[in-house]
């Protein structure tokens, strides 16, 4: 999934419930600076579905989805926007988009509008993931193992599904804190330690799977898929 937007606080509430309900890439670009930049990009798209906001500085949303629909021209597009007058919607869809959602809108509203145009674009989309000897249904909240089930929190499965995307890298605190918490300070440092042991609580059945805290910069793990 990709996100295209002109200012970072439009998608920053998003940012959770798109990370809990999608596994897949979640990149977002702020501020385009030309069409060459644009066309850089979607030249080598792996993603699934595009969601564009309408006013950007230097290029505004119908120009980009025009020049991502000429390169990949079945690439799935939402706009999310506060422009919503009748012409901006016609004008949105008869560019090639599949829905326009005007802000502010409902997070659960976007993610069955977004599960819909998946299913369409990609049948095969899966919301359930396999970790070693786990099995992960994002849908549920229910992290299970032959020997229990495990009720995720919210904070619990959008920490996972951060980690999972980042399998095998280093992953830095400060990285976490600002895209799930959005507040870095020792207060939420101490949380996300709290959530970080929680979870190692949680695998300990599979010692396959390894949660490693590196000291002064973040953590590396290891999940098995």
């Amino acid at each position: 999934m990709i996100i295209f937007c002109g200012r970072k606080s439009i998608s920053k509430p998003l940012q959770p419930v798109l990370l809990i309900c999608f596994f897949n890439a979640l990149c977002i670009f702020y501020r385009l600076v030309s069409e060459d930049i644009a066309g850089a990009i979607t030249n080598q798209f792996p993603y699934q579905i595009g969601i564009l906001d309408i006013m950007m500085p230097n290029m505004d949303g119908f120009s980009l989805a025009k020049i991502i629909l000429k390169v990949h021209p079945k690439f799935p597009i939402l706009f999310l926007t506060a422009k919503n007058q009748k012409i901006d919607r016609l004008t949105g869809l008869k560019i090639g988009a599949d829905d326009y959602i005007a802000k502010p809108c409902d997070p659960e509203e976007l993610v069955l509008r977004i599960r819909n145009i998946l299913k369409r674009t990609l049948p095969n989309t899966k919301t359930q993931i396999r970790i070693g000897q786990y099995h992960l249904d994002t849908e549920k909240l229910l992290l299970s193992h032959p020997s229990e089930n495990i009720r995720l929190t919210i904070r619990e499965l959008q920490l996972l599904l951060y980690l999972l995307r980042y399998n095998h890298k280093t992953i830095k605190r400060d990285d976490i804190l600002d895209s799930l918490w959005e507040i870095n300070d020792y207060f939420t440092g101490r949380s996300l330690d709290v959530f970080i042991s929680r979870l190692r609580k949680y695998f300990q059945h599979d010692p396959e799977i390894k949660i490693q805290s590196l000291r002064g910069i973040g953590f590396e793990v290891d999940f098995p898929m």
